[in-house]
């Protein structure tokens, strides 16, 4: 059956937001008291919502983030963020012209971040890249339900009221494969993303170095 559409990860897949988010971070663990953290330990620590990454920034200096304090930290860092990281996030090389030539020759395109909604949304329009997503489900989407569950994926599908077997799923991460399959679709992984580990060893259905491989492949299936 013919892809009519791509499920798109975004950090690490569409753009690179680990500066941003270093940035961001730094600024309310300077105010909690704990040490900065690098880019490098950004790339490591996306991927699985702020309030996991807050815990391991300040894990990586050696602290703990409690319970009774995570909703405050979270929150603070959530709005440094909204502020600084749509200056600092920028797409990866290709990304805009292969949405473009996606867009043009009918291809229905959605977004499945981990990334809350709100901090997705003004992001997507900085980079010019928001006319081309017909459905955008953030880590906040949805009730308790985000990547690696299949139903995250499944829910844009719906937006774009495609089947999974018409459909492909584009994203750096383990959390990308694991919803993606699950969920019924090929996968893509891209190799320049934010995978913790060998990208080779995440089963993705293919590997791609570049965005601008997508439209040839799928105008190929």
């Amino acid at each position: 059956m013919a892809v009519i559409a791509i499920v798109f990860d975004f950090d690490g897949t569409l753009v690179d937001s680990a500066p941003g988010l270093a940035a961001s971070a730094n600024v309310v663990l300077d105010e909690w008291g704990h040490p900065p953290i690098t880019v490098e330990d950004a790339q490591n620590f996306i991927g699985d919502g702020m309030a996991v990454f807050s815990e391991r920034a300040v894990a990586k200096g050696g602290g703990v983030l409690k319970a009774e304090d995570q909703e405050k930290f979270v929150a603070r860092f959530r709005a440094i963020y909204r502020e600084k990281d749509a200056e600092e996030t920028v797409l990866y090389p290709g990304a805009l012209e292969t949405l473009e030539m996606l867009a043009d020759s009918g291809i229905r395109m959605g977004l499945c971040t981990n990334k809350p909604y709100e901090a997705t949304l003004p992001i997507l329009s900085a980079v010019g890249i928001d006319g081309h997503l017909s459905a955008v489900f953030g880590g906040d989407s949805l009730d308790g339900i985000r990547k690696p569950d299949p139903r995250h994926v499944l829910a844009v599908l719906d937006a774009l009221e495609t089947s999974p077997t018409e459909a492909v799923m584009v994203g750096d991460s383990p959390n990308d494969v694991k919803a993606g399959q699950a969920a019924g679709l090929t996968v893509y992984a891209v190799t320049y993303g934010y995978s913790l580990g060998p990208v080779e060893n995440l089963g993705a259905d293919r590997l791609i170095d570049s965005l601008a491989e997508l439209p040839g492949l799928i105008s190929a299936t």
